[in-house]
């Protein structure tokens, strides 16, 4: 194909939607792989919904082979049509749907065994000796594995495949589970924690991206608005069976025995169900195939010829993230506010048996049901999200057609969540006497539910929309991050509600909240102006308000 050929197809390709492509071997935005792509090539467009911990936007670069009408340049390079009954996206509905709410397990999976102990941590103080302050260590360095490991598996997944990460990852997070169930000392829970939770990180790394592989762009906004309760399921429902185990008087063994069985069921699913989505993969394991049938050895596929040497993956991975952000002033903004919303989900695992278990005299297991209504929050805002402001984005779409619509229009959720984000602790905080009933403390986790999973839905699918060709990377930044956050928020949690008491400490996560509640308001304001200076946010063409009927007409006679 000729050059000028190729790049008109390339820009016709970004009138109809901000779509793009990545080069595996560079990482870099590719025109040849994107005059290559049509809509079902493409893994992103402007309806896609994402998760905060989950999502991998590495584009299958050259994985369907040559576009419509177009000759292979080799006749030995394995490729995939759209209609290949080997295309995930081909399968059948109820096997997708079936893909999709697993890897919704896998998560749960992981982020239930985040905040399990906490309802045993008087247990381990009483086994091991230790203080209050190294039990918290079990739920901080799980965390701490977060930061590590989704800058690990989501790469490796791209050479390997989806399956093979999956099953390695959750054999050793069942191992290290095991191990916890096991420990004989402090050394060796705390270790075996941090292990757990760099290699339960998988699912939170790759899941996401299984989800890309599997749905086109009209449904995989619905598939991972659902997909978004995962990460906030699992730590709301840990401390309610922990606190229920240790109230029926179970060893503290018991709860890593569950998180053992849990896992390891997860892995049994995994090698026995869990099909290989990544397409490039599952054309090296075509050519493969044609290789061992035939005899010939000339059959390729993309992904085996595009290697990189360890040293340039390390250099893409560790340190491409972090110098995007730290050139962004609008990214670390984002990230501040999610990673601070993160942080303070854990912070509120030891802030609530203060409040529950001291102060209205609740044993663990009651104390732990305290934290449903936060679950019940998070899943009227996606309800609220599908049924509400995806329909208007999806009119937004048509209304600003041939362009894409900028990501600004994102805010809109984000403007309604901030404040309700930031009343919801000043509620928390002034309900929490004693002698209030303990409803009032209790519904104010349905608000904060609620704003916590709409600022994760809409931050998320802002950085995606404004970053689009580094959206990786900016993903990546984020998830460290708020891991950080995660992990160490709980550390200084009860000496704050113990000094401050639970009034005051949560007025002070109030007016932090608060303080930062402005950051979607500017973007939706200004966020336009921003990414015209930005290094890395392409600002496009497009128009900040739906062009006018006439101007689509004429728009349309061009």
């Amino acid at each position: 194909m000729s050059s000028s050929r190729r790049n008109s197809r390339v820009i016709a390709a970004r009138r109809i939607s901000p779509t793009f492509a990545i080069d595996l071997a560079t990482g870099q935005p590719s025109v040849q792989a994107a005059s290559r792509a049509s809509p079902t090539h493409l893994a992103v467009t402007q309806t896609d919904t994402v998760d905060e911990d989950d999502v991998n936007v590495a584009f299958e670069h050259e994985a369907y082979g040559p576009g419509s009408g177009e000759k292979p340049v080799d006749p030995f390079e394995v490729t995939m049509g759209p209609n290949d009954p080997d295309n995930p996206k081909t399968w059948s509905k109820a096997y997708r749907w079936y893909v999709t709410m697993f890897a919704a397990v896998l998560v749960t999976n992981a982020t239930f065994a985040s905040s399990a102990p906490t309802g045993i941590l008087p247990q381990l103080v009483e086994r091991f000796g230790f203080g209050s302050e190294v039990a918290r260590l079990t739920i901080s360095l799980f965390l701490t594995g977060y930061c590590v490991g989704p800058l690990l598996w989501g790469p490796l997944s791209e050479q390997l495949g989806r399956k093979p990460i999956f099953i390695g990852s959750f054999f050793a997070y069942t191992c290290f589970q095991l191990g916890c169930a096991l420990a004989p000392n402090t050394a060796a829970l705390l270790i075996f924690r941090l292990l757990g939770g760099t290699f339960a990180a998988a699912p939170l790394a790759n899941s996401g991206a299984v989800i890309s592989d599997i749905w086109d762009a009209d449904t995989r906004g619905t598939a991972v608005a659902l997909f978004a309760l995962a990460p906030f399921a699992g730590p709301t429902l840990g401390p309610t069976v922990s606190g229920f185990m240790a109230v029926a008087g179970v060893s503290w063994h018991w709860v890593f025995w569950v998180l053992t069985f849990f896992a390891g069921a997860c892995l049994i699913l995994v090698v026995l169900t869990l099909p290989e989505t990544y397409v490039p993969m599952i054309l090296v394991q075509r050519a493969r195939r044609l290789r061992k049938e035939t005899g010939d050895s000339r059959y390729w596929a993309p992904l085996e010829r595009n290697k990189q040497s360890f040293s340039q993956r390390a250099k893409h991975i560790f340190g491409r993230p972090f110098v995007i952000l730290f050139n962004e002033p609008m990214l670390i903004a984002i990230t501040l506010y999610m990673s601070f919303v993160y942080g303070v989900m854990y912070l509120l695992f030891e802030a609530y048996p203060i409040v529950f278990t001291e102060g209205h005299g609740f044993n663990a297991g009651i104390s732990g049901l305290m934290f449903l209504p936060i679950f019940v929050g998070c899943a009227i805002a996606v309800a609220v999200y599908l049924l509400y402001y995806n329909p208007r984005y999806i009119r937004l779409m048509k209304e600003f057609a041939p362009h894409p619509v900028p990501p600004e229009y994102r805010m809109e959720l984000c403007m309604v969540a901030a404040p309700i984000y930031a009343i919801s602790f000043f509620w928390f905080a002034w309900t929490s006497y004693p002698h209030i009933s303990f409803w009032a403390p209790l519904m104010a986790g349905l608000p904060m539910g609620f704003a916590i999973e709409s600022l994760f839905l809409t931050l998320s699918n802002y950085t995606i929309d404004a970053y689009i060709y580094v959206a990786a990377s900016a993903l990546s930044a984020q998830t460290v991050t708020r891991s950080v956050f995660g992990a160490g928020f709980p550390l200084f949690a009860t000496q704050m509600y113990e000094k401050l008491n639970p009034r005051w400490a949560t007025t002070l996560l109030g007016c932090i909240a608060a303080v930062m509640m402005p950051i979607p308001f500017i973007l939706r304001a200004y966020g336009h102006k921003l990414r015209k200076r930005s290094k890395y946010a392409p600002t496009g063409d497009g128009p900040m308000k739906p062009p006018g009927i006439q101007e689509k007409k004429n728009q349309q006679i061009v």
